[in-house]
């Protein structure tokens, strides 16, 4: 009923004196009542220990180690020195022991202590509020049992409030207790398996001085925490609690099981209970101590009994009414801890019920309790370890084989009322036996913040770091202090406070924000764009001017010059000329298996038949010249069949080197993005680069043996020597194929493909205008020297 107890010196010389206590708590003295309600009422009920009557003894633990082992010590022995509660009286007790059984206490660490000394003799010890996870061990404490859910759940409900706001930046403060070390440890280990760090950790001392109250509070002020959750009770914080009401601190939100908001035990509208509070009147009667302490601190006055306090205190005037207060003694609208004293009652009862057989078959018809001898308390801890009922308020009370009650919880809100007081309101609850994602229920719209506030308070180290961002740990420092670096180029976070960056999938690039993947533009060559539309113009154009020549040719066939040139092979020229302007829309529009295939079979193949045709003519020009010598016969030796020949096995060749190439390793449509982001660069991939360039080399090994013959017949004595049109038409035709292998392996992307259509019109334009160019402007424009003597060079000036 007191939370201070006097700091001793014990010198060991001398018998300890008796321990004063201070602070008086009008809870606990509200908690006393309830039990003592509770036995007048089970005293009242027939049917639950007829013929049984309970009686109680009280003592005062202090809230102290010391004075709680002592008051138990003489609970046990049946003796007292402190002047108890006694409603025991002298009649026949059924026990062994002096007390079959102990409920209490408040604290944990007395709780350990008396716990520790109850368990060898087997007395049932039931806890209304102490919840330290360490009196789970059954091995210490073999006849604990409580009615107040152990601190893991406690923790485990407070750690999942504290995510569920979203606070990750939280401070904690406790006193020097086994409930605040181990729960503290606890919550400290569950927080930060889910993100949340610890700001800082301050212990309260059991007598606090001003000082080192001042040095935690400078310390609270100096962090950027918000949240506080607090591991202590209310009187223990209550010096700390009135220097920050001093200070008029009201920016941090605090949270605990005593917090402005928190978690509090399952509470109920006790019938009855309100009456006979308000019924406690004092007495000089011996057992009525505790009822004079409390009407003394309650109206300020002294009753003038020889057990009576401070005697400097005006004198009661008989005229006090507990009606006219307000105080957590008289609020009993929903009690909670008080609810827990009763279901601890009524737990005993039943288990005397069992024990006493109470109403079995084997008794009389007036269901007397089995009285004629007497049972030990590890007889009654046997039966309260198996206790299982539903109260009236429709709640099974049980122990699980640790001495566990079911983990319910109320979230409860302190909020202050029109009239400047405080009252609780109830947001939410938690059951730690549900499914974890239905254990946590709250209504935030109920809760007012610290401060008045409406909006829910922000506790953190480092803000979260907005989507296109990742949170990357500061060196030394705690998890949730962090700074924001952007994702990496192909990577994404569309939510904030992402502490790694998603990879977009293939083909996808992020925004510029990069908070999201967009599909990659497909980009290649097209028939619409301004570099296609140029060079299938030049490509029409050239095939169109190739078909023009064929036509002058034709119509000119019998003039010297046509016939002079090898007309059958002119023709011939002329069509292969134009399979190479046409073979370079191939290249153009999306990339195919067919035509990635058909691409350079076309080229290869069009521009062998093209070089054949030029290599022949010029093999003809210099067999025609050697012909003129006395005896030769080299220009019937290659007539036209032999020169056919000699096209179709050199064409051949070229064919089946693409056709071998095609099969075995053919190119094939490809997605390439290596070359900018964003851009999906369709092409034809070469899965054999080297059957390309094989391609290419058997066109330059045809090229360089024509141009090698041209240049050997470029002084042949004739106005219009065909080999110095070809050797110039193969310069030109060099000078674009070696510049075109660096280029090509150099452009970027579609202008990969440009590159190649470039070459390939460029050289064939050559190829076209060199040779058949000079021929026309004879024809159509001096046909003065389309005549044999003009041919020879003999014509006169």
């Amino acid at each position: 009923m007191h939370y201070l107890a006097s700091q001793t010196d014990h010198n060991y010389s001398e018998q300890p004196q008796h321990q004063e206590c201070s602070g008086f708590d009008f809870r606990a003295f509200r908690w006393i009542q309830t039990m003592v309600f509770a036995i007048k009422e089970i005293n009242n009920n027939s049917s639950l220990l007829p013929g049984v009557t309970l009686g109680y003894r009280i003592l005062d633990s202090c809230d102290h180690v010391h004075t709680s082992l002592r008051s138990v010590l003489f609970l046990v022995n049946g003796t007292s020195s402190q002047t108890p509660a006694d409603a025991a009286g002298s009649a026949k007790c059924l026990s062994t022991a002096p007390v079959p059984a102990v409920i209490g206490l408040a604290s944990s660490s007395p709780t350990r202590a008396v716990a520790q000394t109850l368990g060898p003799f087997g007395i049932p010890l039931i806890s209304y509020f102490a919840t330290c996870t360490c009196l789970t061990d059954k091995k210490e404490y073999p006849s604990f049992l409580r009615t107040v859910p152990s601190d893991v759940f406690q923790v485990q409900g407070l750690v999942q409030l504290v995510s569920h706001f979203g606070w990750r930046w939280v401070g904690t403060v406790g006193t020097d207790d086994d409930y605040s070390h181990y729960g503290i440890q606890a919550f400290t280990e569950q927080l930060e398996r889910v993100g949340g760090c610890i700001a800082f950790h301050h212990t309260i001392p059991k007598a606090p001085s001003q000082a080192q109250i001042h040095a935690i509070l400078n310390s609270l002020e100096s962090s950027t925490a918000r949240v506080i959750i607090a591991f202590a009770t209310e009187g223990q914080l209550l010096e700390l609690l009135a220097e920050v009401a001093r200070r008029n601190l009201t920016r941090w939100q605090w949270v605990a099981s005593e917090g402005t908001v928190g978690f509090s035990f399952r509470g109920t509208t006790i019938p009855g209970l309100a009456e006979f509070l308000l019924g406690v009147r004092p007495s000089p009667r011996p057992e009525s101590v505790f009822n004079n302490m409390f009407w003394e601190e309650l109206f300020g006055c002294s009753l003038g009994y020889e057990d009576s306090g401070d005697s400097e205190l005006p004198l009661c005037t008989g005229s006090e009414d507990l009606m006219e207060t307000e105080n957590s003694y008289t609020d009993v609208s929903r009690v909670r801890i008080s609810y827990n004293v009763y279901k601890a009652v009524y737990a005993i009862a039943h288990a005397l019920h069992q024990l006493l057989q109470c109403g079995s078959e084997e008794q009389s018809s007036d269901h007397v309790c089995k009285t004629e001898s007497k049972f030990s308390p590890w007889q009654l801890l046997h039966y309260l370890k198996k206790v299982n009922f539903t109260n009236q308020f429709k709640e099974k009370v049980y122990f699980d084989n640790n001495g566990e009650p079911v983990p319910l919880y109320d979230i409860i809100n302190w909020q202050r009322n029109g009239r400047d007081t405080i009252r609780f309101q109830m947001v939410g609850t938690y059951d730690g036996s549900a499914p974890h994602e239905q254990q946590l229920k709250i209504d935030e719209g109920l809760i007012r913040w610290a401060g008045g506030h409406n909006e829910v308070p922000v506790s953190l180290c480092t803000p979260p770091c907005p989507p296109g961002t990742r949170q990357a740990t500061r060196p030394g420092q705690p998890v949730c202090c962090f700074d924001c670096l952007p994702c990496a180029e192909e990577e994404i976070s569309n939510i904030s406070g992402a502490t790694e960056c998603t990879k977009c999938p293939q083909y996808y690039w992020p925004n510029k924000e990069r908070v999201s993947c967009v599909a990659g533009i497909e980009e290649f060559l097209t028939y619409h764009e301004i570099m296609g539309i140029i060079l299938i113009s030049l490509s029409l154009f050239g095939v169109t001017v190739a078909t023009v020549i064929t036509v002058i040719f034709f119509l000119f066939r019998s003039t010297p010059i046509v016939k002079a040139n090898n007309s059958e092979m002119s023709f011939l020229l002329l069509l292969s000329l134009k399979l190479c302007f046409l073979c370079s829309l191939v290249f153009v529009g999306r990339p195919s298996p067919w035509t990635c295939r058909a691409r350079q079979a076309a080229f290869g193949i069009s521009f062998v038949l093209c070089i054949s045709c030029i290599l022949v003519k010029t093999i003809v020009v210099l067999l025609a010249f050697r012909s003129t010598m006395p005896g030769s016969i080299s220009l019937k030796l290659f007539g036209p069949p032999q020169q056919r020949v000699f096209i179709f096995c050199c064409t051949t060749g070229q064919g089946i080197l693409c056709a071998c190439w095609l099969a075995l390793a053919p190119p094939y449509p490809y997605k390439n993005t290596s070359y900018q982001g964003g851009k999906i660069v369709l092409e034809c991939k070469d899965v054999w680069p080297l059957g390309f360039y094989l391609v290419l080399g058997y066109i330059g090994l045809l090229s360089c043996m024509c141009f090698a013959l041209a240049f050997l017949g470029r002084k042949l004595p004739d106005s219009f020597n065909e080999a110095k049109l070809i050797t110039f038409s193969m310069l030109i035709f060099f000078a674009v194929w070696i510049s075109f292998i660096p280029a090509y392996n150099s452009s970027p992307g579609k202008y990969t493909v440009a590159v190649e259509i470039f070459a390939i019109l460029a050289s064939t334009f050559g190829l076209l205008f060199c040779i058949f160019i000079p021929k026309c402007y004879v024809i159509l424009l001096r046909p003065d020297l389309n005549t044999k003597k003009g041919m020879t060079g003999k014509m006169s000036k």
